[in-house]
């Protein structure tokens, strides 16, 4: 049951407050669909996900209308495709891959995860030809997107795949070099990837979850802003971590009420039970001023990201959000936490030209919060070694310490030191800086 203070608060989390839910999910397994032919593995995988999200985008849009709360975007993921088609080809996988978007276009969604391989501890024929299929995948497919998990505390670290994957990071970049390397920004390698992670572009769902399900993935930065500004700057550590409870909650509750909401009525739609999986409740910052990270770190008593202290900032708003949300909810999963996606954060971007955030800091960061290093921008010239020597450190950080850690690293063509490129929307902006090449 709901009161009438939690729906003024929610009200005002709408309008003023920037929150949104940043995705609604729907995952479908596709296990049902291999077969040692490929043509009918693409039949059946088209005809399923047509079947089952035919429906996805018109719920969504008819439970924001009713409700009032923003869905800025609506995905699918799915089964790792490596394991739906393994002994296929990489030609085979490429034509896959041509299935899945035109399958996501035609249900109308914006991103489809799960072009993904599970190689931990080893991989298949198919993990491979998928492995080197993402380049060409990458730079002719619009709406998919992949990616690898290589290493696992239970596993250790791939580090055959870490390589391959730092050489398949510079092919794809040069692929797309005309988009500034876009493609390296669809994709992202893993250490302890979760299987019912909504987020791209590391979705995907895991062998062991629902044939459907909807996972949600909510946001507010903004939110979590305007309630550190109201506790003041006198407010100790103690003081904080409750407000960010307590309004970590409130988010919480009002995602986990559309994500049913979405769930029962696709279920009456596609006259299949589609249940309500997790909240993801990953603090995500966008481009917008207001919607950063970085300001409730500053808000927090930083002067600016990357001063000492950061990490410990970081640390302590993690892990008021992810206790505020499971008060909330049983249903929490995900990544849940405070994404760092740096092109993505206006604060965090200023902080990097002031030469105040380096890639250093951000690995150190990516101990304590959610991800790992994400959407960063690198110097085109960044060697293959370099690339994987940085997916080394930081799969040897989340496989140590029990916890998700990602690289998504964007080596661009043709630029360098002091150069930036704009992806636009949330794609975001990133500063070349050399500080960030590792060079």
């Amino acid at each position: 049951m709901f009161n009438i203070q939690e729906v003024i608060d929610t009200v005002r989390m709408v309008e003023v407050e920037h929150f949104d839910i940043r995705t609604i999910t729907l995952g479908i397994s596709l296990r049902d669909c291999s077969s040692r032919l490929p043509a009918t593995v693409r039949a059946r995988v088209y005809d399923k996900i047509r079947r089952l999200a035919a429906h996805h985008v018109n719920v969504v849009e008819a439970v924001e209308s009713v409700y009032g709360v923003r869905v800025a975007n609506k995905r699918v993921s799915v089964t790792p495709i490596a394991i739906v088609a393994d002994g296929g080809s990489t030609h085979d996988f490429v034509a896959l891959a041509r299935v899945l978007d035109q399958a996501a276009e035609d249900v109308g969604i914006d991103y489809l995860g799960g072009f993904s391989a599970l190689v931990q501890k080893g991989s298949t024929v198919g993990d491979d030809a998928l492995i080197r299929s993402l380049p060409e995948v990458m730079a002719t497919t619009q709406r998919v997107c992949g990616s690898v998990n290589c290493a696992s505390t239970q596993a250790g670290i791939n580090a055959d795949a870490v390589l391959q994957m730092a050489g398949i990071v510079k092919q794809t970049a040069e692929l797309t070099r005309d988009q500034h390397a876009i493609g390296c920004a669809k994709m992202v390698a893993f250490c302890n990837a979760v299987p019912d992670n909504p987020f791209i572009a590391g979705s995907f769902l895991g062998v062991s979850e629902p044939e459907a399900v909807i996972n949600i993935g909510i946001s507010g930065p903004g939110v979590v802003l305007r309630a550190i500004q109201e506790a003041g700057p006198g407010a100790d550590f103690g003081t904080l971590s409750e407000v960010i409870k307590r309004t970590t909650f409130k988010i919480t509750r009002a995602g986990e009420l559309i994500g049913r909401r979405c769930a029962e009525r696709l279920s009456e739609r596609t006259g299949r039970t589609i249940g309500f999986g997790v909240v993801d409740i990953s603090l995500a910052p966008t481009p917008a001023e207001g919607d950063s990270i970085a300001d409730i770190l500053a808000a927090m008593g930083l002067e600016d990201p990357g001063a000492p202290g950061t990490t410990a900032a970081l640390a302590l708003l993690n892990e008021s959000v992810k206790k505020g949300g499971l008060m909330a909810s049983s249903y929490v999963g995900g990544l849940s936490g405070a994404f760092m996606p740096v092109s993505e954060d206006q604060r965090m971007i200023r902080a990097a030209e002031r030469g105040h955030i380096t890639i250093e800091k951000l690995e150190a960061m990516t101990s304590v919060c959610s991800v790992g290093l994400d959407m960063i921008a690198i110097p085109g010239d960044t060697s293959t070694e370099t690339i994987a020597g940085i997916m080394f450190d930081e799969f040897a950080i989340g496989m140590v310490n029990n916890k998700t850690t990602s690289a998504r690293l964007i080596p661009v063509p043709g630029m360098g030191v002091g150069d930036e490129v704009d992806y636009g929307g949330l794609l975001g902006r990133e500063s070349d800086a050399p500080r960030w090449s590792c060079c």
